[in-house]
């Protein structure tokens, strides 16, 4: 795979700002455009301020949506000075048509939940729902026939996974939550399985741990969580000191951090078996180290978001996707190895095949593919296939 173009474009990074019923403040969501070398961290940054007052607020509103129109005003341009330069190869294959997304051919878009059964189901759906604030149902099918018997599937998040801009999408009306290329989460809850992947304890309250340890959390960077919907939904909340984490109703771990980004889903962290190992894994299906990302402005020095962790490695195959946090496993010496979360079925990778090869064809070709050194599972799906699946799921009226 393409890795990250080596040319230093100047890029805008849009700063919104949202209240939160405890404090207010400016974050940092994905950046426009930025087609740069994963070595180089240097960033154009305007922020806003949040105040209270209506004339600063429509003052903010008026900045911020001309901020965002100069944004892609500039990203035209600086796409359109790639393709006359020929920075890439006439026969590259080239990944949706977001500008976001200029510098990778493949993008982490979502991972795939194995639920066990309908009540665990129609839970996580509501936990992810009602307790993070701006989290939707976007897409649901009952398809993959299997024995007669339909899989229920539904896909979750904070925006359209189309990797184009959503002719709805308007200057300066819409909100980036409007905009394409979100990533996901894929419940998959297939009723002809007996094998019981999480079982929440019994009581009022969910106290199970998550089953196996390769996955330690997936990051959420949102401006609003309601740790009383995710315990009503079957969310075990393992603690809530500044930031919370919690075990969801299906068994996968989840950190929500407050703040504001583009795309809320942030990084899936995994515990490794050996780091170095896992990042050429990586390496070779075209992720690259990138800049650690962050939901608020001071950027792990307070005590709402943590740092990054010491000898962790974040890796993306795009700046502006979704990435993996690569942690070395701190009981690898006494166990001897992580264990699977085996409610984990797969992280999905959807590239551009090179051109001539039609890629993903079928089903089939939806089951894990292949298994990192630390046991997660990775699929690839076509960006042909990624964008008929979105249509034919599609909610009515949703994203």
């Amino acid at each position: 795979m393409t890795a990250a173009i080596l040319t230093t474009l100047s890029s805008i990074v849009l700063f919104t700002c949202l209240p939160h019923e405890a404090s207010s403040f400016s974050a940092a969501p994905r950046s426009a455009l930025k087609l740069q070398p994963s070595s180089h961290h240097h960033r154009s940054r305007s922020i806003l301020h949040s105040t209270n007052s209506d004339d600063d607020v429509n003052g903010q509103l008026t900045t911020r949506r001309s901020l965002l129109q100069q944004g892609l005003l500039a990203t035209a341009a600086a796409t359109a000075t790639l393709a006359t330069n020929n920075v890439l190869p006439a026969n590259a294959a080239t990944l949706g048509t977001l500008p976001e997304f200029s510098d990778a051919n493949a993008i982490l878009q979502s991972l795939t939940i194995d639920v066990t059964d309908k009540q665990q189901y129609d839970e996580t759906i509501a936990f992810f729902t009602t307790g993070f604030d701006g989290m939707k149902l976007l897409r649901q099918q009952n398809g993959g026939d299997t024995g007669g018997i339909l899989v229920k599937s539904a896909w979750l998040g904070f925006g359209p996974e189309t990797l184009s801009i959503p002719s709805d999408f308007e200057l300066p009306v819409s909100s980036l939550s409007q905009y394409g290329g979100h990533a996901a989460i894929h419940l998959r809850y297939d009723p002809q399985t007996t094998d019981i992947l999480y079982k929440r304890s019994g009581g009022e309250f969910n106290n199970e741990a998550a089953p196996g340890d390769n996955i330690a959390y997936l990051q959420i960077g949102v401006p609003q969580y309601r740790i009383s919907q995710m315990v009503k939904n079957g969310g075990n909340v393992v603690d809530a000191y500044g930031w919370v984490n919690v075990v969801s109703p299906a068994g996968l771990p989840v950190r929500a951090i407050v703040g504001v980004r583009a795309d809320p889903m942030m990084f899936l962290a995994v515990n490794c078996n050996d780091v170095v190992k896992s990042e050429e894994f990586y390496a070779k299906l075209g992720f690259a180290r990138q800049e650690f990302p962050y939901a608020r402005l001071n950027e792990g020095q307070g005590q709402f978001e943590p740092p990054q962790p010491p000898k962790s490695v974040y890796l993306a195959p795009s700046t502006n996707s979704m990435g993996i946090l690569l942690l070395q496993n701190k009981k690898k010496r006494k166990s001897g190895g992580v264990t699977p979360n085996p409610v984990l079925r797969s992280l999905n990778v959807v590239y551009a095949p090179p051109d001539g090869e039609s890629g993903t064809t079928g089903d089939g070709d939806l089951d894990p593919q292949l298994m990192d050194p630390s046991s997660v599972p990775v699929t690839f799906i076509s960006q042909d296939y990624f964008e008929k699946e979105i249509e034919k799921a599609a909610i009515p009226g949703r994203a």
